[in-house]
């Protein structure tokens, strides 16, 4: 009996000594426990909430600022595409965004009429030797017009709509193909975790110059790291980046 008596002592002293170093099981402080994760949850969410409105409210005022304040300038844009060859101004694609969700998109038309078709005889020369994405710095099929949209990124303005819709936002990832998704890894796929961008962190780092790769690592530096902070540094290393005309092909 004695030794069974000591034995429980000790058990009891050695079960409170491992409360005291490592503290209580969370079932012994539940109602505690519970408070402190509501807490930082719904902290959690506020702050969170407040992020995204804050940058939703960013999209549509600059969105409609920039629309507005450039309209003659994108009619005469607009003009000259047409009077170039009579074709269509803007040349509408299929892009993938947010969850992997497909959106109508817009450019200006920077490219001849049957563009599309002679695509398959290009690849091959692609600048970034990366069938996930095709960049060609002298391309055939641009336009005189074309070549002076793109230079100063002219030609993507039409998709501030996309941003005011909410399909898009000023400062992410770009928006991929449909057949670039399917080449996709899992890896790759973390950029469909965020909506897309008008522009985003590659774009100011060296735009057409920087290959996927490069191009797939700072996005997700970016997704890591997002906050309205580093999305007004963007939006001004964008401005330097569109004037230098680096990396636009």
């Amino acid at each position: 009996m004695a030794n069974s008596e000591i034995n429980s002592d000790y058990r009891v002293e050695m079960i409170e000594e491992l409360y005291n170093r490592y503290g209580r099981p969370n079932s012994l402080n539940a109602p505690a426990a519970r408070f402190r994760y509501w807490r930082k949850k719904y902290a959690w969410s506020f702050a969170i909430g407040t992020a995204n409105f804050i940058k939703r409210a960013l999209d549509i005022g600059i969105s409609i600022f920039m629309l507005i304040t450039m309209t003659p300038m994108l009619i005469i844009v607009a003009i000259a595409i047409k009077l170039t060859d009579g074709g269509p101004i803007l040349y509408w694609q299929t892009r993938v965004g947010k969850w992997g969700t497909e959106f109508p998109f817009p450019k200006f038309r920077s490219m001849v009429l049957n563009a599309d078709y002679m695509l398959e005889s290009l690849l091959n020369q692609s600048q970034h030797h990366d069938t996930r994405t095709f960049k060609l710095k002298d391309d055939p099929r641009i336009t005189k017009i074309g070549r002076f949209i793109r230079r100063f990124s002219i030609d993507e303005f039409p998709q501030l709509l996309n941003v005011l819709k909410g399909d898009m936002t000023l400062v992410g990832p770009r928006p991929p193909l449909p057949r670039e998704v399917t080449q996709y890894t899992l890896t790759d796929r973390r950029r469909l975790d965020v909506r897309p961008g008008l522009t985003g962190i590659w774009q100011v780092s060296g735009r057409g110059d920087i290959p996927f790769e490069g191009q797939l690592q700072l996005d997700n530096e970016y997704i890591d790291s997002q906050s309205i902070r580093l999305d007004m540094i963007i939006l001004l290393r964008t401005i330097k980046a569109v004037l230098s005309g680096r990396g636009a092909y």
